[in-house]
């Protein structure tokens, strides 16, 4: 019992040292991962693991993919991503990239959001090595996920290439340790509408942008209210419809020029069952014959274009089949629940069909915030989930 007690201490202060070595990695989206994916590339060849980095065009950002044990076929994908949110303009109560402890808390960027998770997995390859796995445990590490899940087609790719066939996925994103088996869907676009200048006193023979932009939101924001009234809905969520939110707008340049251009920024996150393709012909086909006909009247130089900038599959999987019940059982609790946030969880089912549950330490609500932080008994739960996780591939 003794030499339990100091292993499990030694392996949980292990882990902490790991997240304090990530978080003390920049990785805001907008910013390379690479000195990350270098340190666990370096950590794993400790351990005579192989990694192999898939790149992005630009070579500043990698993901990384390597398998433990057992044949390379089959097995468990743990996946996690290496960037973080921005701090800009946030309030921070110590530095947010050194790890810092108070009151049983970790504070630090992506402490909670995910480096957290990874730091608990990295903590556990002495075991998963010493150990002999009967199926193999996958390592997949993603760039560019808090930006739209951009990074994992690489990873999903290789997997693809490689024929490895894993039984199921876990995305260790924020959930305090509780199985979740759906999230919503998101799509982003980017809209312009090109106007017509002129003086102000002489609006009528201008075509005012952002009074048209104004009208092509009011009717996203109708449409966000038809999906409350009407459906579908899944009342396994906080939020049991798709919705509709325009975020980001800008126009203009001084009062008296009627603006010539104004841009936004909406989104759709969409349940799984429901067809973001559909919602978008609807605002198309108003933005055409009711807005840019009316514009066109005025100046046929005026138009308004639609840019996607988000692309993401819901995940919706059964709570009856056995790596959900795996999960389950492991963690000793029969519940489950979907959540709001999407994750990379939705495109390894869509594209690759493995099964995917996401599940992991810390709290979504520290993500993203100022003195974000994960408690350090999420630490140990997901220390504790993993060293089962482990211990049912021994054969």
């Amino acid at each position: 019992m003794v030499f339990q007690a100091i292993y499990k201490y030694m392996i949980e202060k292990n882990s902490i040292e790991i997240l304090r070595k990530l978080v003390g990695f920049d990785t805001t989206s907008f910013k390379s991962n690479l000195d990350l994916i270098k340190f666990i590339e370096n950590y794993l060849n400790g351990f005579n693991i192989k990694s192999e980095l898939i790149y992005d065009e630009t070579k500043n950002k990698a993901n990384l993919f390597a398998t433990i044990g057992g044949d390379a076929k089959g097995g468990i994908v743990l996946s996690g991503h290496t960037d973080v949110v921005p701090i800009k303009n946030q309030k921070w109560s110590s530095d947010p990239f050194t790890l810092t402890e108070r009151d049983n808390k970790l504070f630090g960027r992506g402490s909670s959001d995910m480096k957290g998770f990874i730091a608990v997995v990295l903590s556990r390859v002495s075991k998963m090595v010493e150990t002999k796995l009967n199926k193999p445990i996958h390592l997949a590490f993603s760039y560019d996920e808090e930006i739209g899940c951009v990074g994992v087609h690489g990873l999903l790719d290789l997997i693809e290439k490689k024929s490895i066939n894993p039984e199921f996925c876990i995305v260790g994103e924020p959930t305090s340790m509780e199985v979740v088996i759906g999230h919503k869907g998101k799509h982003a676009y980017g809209v312009k509408v090109d106007g017509f200048s002129c003086h102000s006193g002489q609006a009528p023979y201008g075509v005012n942008a952002i009074n048209y932009a104004a009208k092509l939101i009011s009717y996203i924001e109708e449409l966000n209210k038809e999906k409350s009234q009407l459906g579908p809905f899944d009342n396994e969520y906080e939020i049991p419809y798709s919705t509709l939110h325009t975020g980001l707008i800008n126009g203009g340049t001084i009062l008296n020029i009627v603006p010539n251009l104004c841009q936004f920024e909406f989104e759709i996150r969409h349940l799984a069952e429901d067809d973001p393709k559909e919602i978008m012909q609807r605002i198309h086909q108003y933005a055409e014959k009711l807005i840019t006909n009316e514009m066109h009247k005025i100046s046929d130089k005026t138009n308004i274009t639609f840019s996607e900038k988000i692309n993401y599959p819901g995940l919706n999987i059964s709570e009856t089949i056995n790596p959900v019940k795996q999960v389950k059982d492991i963690l000793n609790d029969t519940k489950h629940k979907k959540v709001i946030f999407g994750t990379e969880g939705g495109l390894f089912k869509k594209k690759l069909n493995i099964p995917t549950i996401v599940c992991g330490p810390g709290s979504i609500n520290q993500a993203h915030k100022p003195d974000e932080y994960i408690a350090i008994e999420q630490m140990e739960k997901g220390g504790k989930f993993m060293d089962k996780l482990i211990n049912n591939l021994i054969y």
